[in-house]
């Protein structure tokens, strides 16, 4: 059974990093439930071979187990966890980072680039069939082959990004390939907020960007990442700041202005809000958590 062997290849070749000798191929092990930690979501494909995991964008809570996947089609902040881990049966995961490159070039030898539609979610779960089960058992089958790697690898990547733009979640997976597409433009202001975060938006601004009416880009940035370009740019404010934290423990308040805050108190407030902890705290507690429990 597929599964049963990613299972196998996933707990032989899992490292602490989530690394593996494949570009862009990741493999997961955790052998205890872990806490909610804020992070980025990246642009991936995620199975779950075993265990379940939980991520929590905005309001929405996306929870996918063992023989399902989840495809983020944008870099978004989000909340993870693996909620079913044990040393017995540990929590294993697949993942590949989808190239918008390598899913346009797809498209381009194909009919399906002409297949549009408005922005879907960023976040998406489905049941994996066995053809895509099957694609990354081989995948990482090629771990134990080194020497086929740089032939065989791009070749199974091709054959998964082609199961993905077929299947449920085929219209995220074409959007992020599609250089016009609604979600790619708003991806574009996804990535401007990520790197304007401490300044000023405006949302006529981003609108602009991403070649939009402001009526337009508000659905369409709510419809792919579940907030408002607002709260989304208050996220990452908050997750910048957290990181920082972790090297500047004792000025809580400098934290807050570096990241966009103009006021100690409402820094203070949104993040005990987002965190269920005030800064000061947290900077304590990050302080003591080791880096990989953070």
């Amino acid at each position: 059974m597929a599964l049963d062997e990613l299972r196998a290849l996933i707990a032989r070749h899992a490292r602490d990093d989530g690394s593996t000798a494949i570009d862009n191929v990741l493999a997961s092990i955790a052998t205890e439930p872990t806490r909610p930690t804020a992070s980025t979501s990246g642009t991936v494909l995620a199975i779950i071979a075993q265990g379940a995991k939980r991520l929590v964008l905005g309001d929405r809570v996306y929870d996918y187990r063992a023989g399902q996947y989840l495809v983020a089609s944008v870099d978004l902040p989000v909340t993870g966890q693996y909620v079913e881990a044990s040393a017995a049966e540990p929590a294993l995961g697949f993942g590949l980072t989808l190239r918008p490159s390598a899913i346009a070039e797809l498209l381009l030898s194909t009919d399906e680039s002409s297949r549009g539609g408005s922005a879907p979610s960023g976040l998406a779960v489905s049941d994996a069939s066995f053809e895509l089960l099957d694609a990354a058992v081989r995948m990482l089958r090629l771990l134990d082959r080194p020497r086929d790697i740089p032939v065989l690898a791009p070749m199974i990547e091709r054959e998964i990004l082609w199961l993905l733009i077929t299947g449920e979640q085929g219209a995220n997976v074409r959007q992020l390939g599609l250089a016009d597409s609604s979600l790619t433009h708003v991806g574009q202001a996804v990535s401007w907020i990520r790197e304007h975060y401490a300044e000023t938006i405006r949302v006529e601004q981003l609108a602009q960007l991403a070649r939009m009416s402001v009526s337009a880009f508000h659905r369409s940035f709510q419809a792919v990442t579940a907030m408002s370009p607002i709260q989304f740019q208050k996220q990452i404010r908050l997750h910048e700041a957290r990181l920082l934290l972790v090297l500047r423990p004792d000025d809580v308040a400098g934290v807050g202005y570096a990241v966009g805050y103009e006021s100690p108190s409402q820094f203070s407030r949104e993040y005990r809000r987002r965190y269920g902890t005030p800064p000061s705290q947290d900077a304590v507690n990050l302080r003591l958590r080791p880096a990989a429990a953070r």
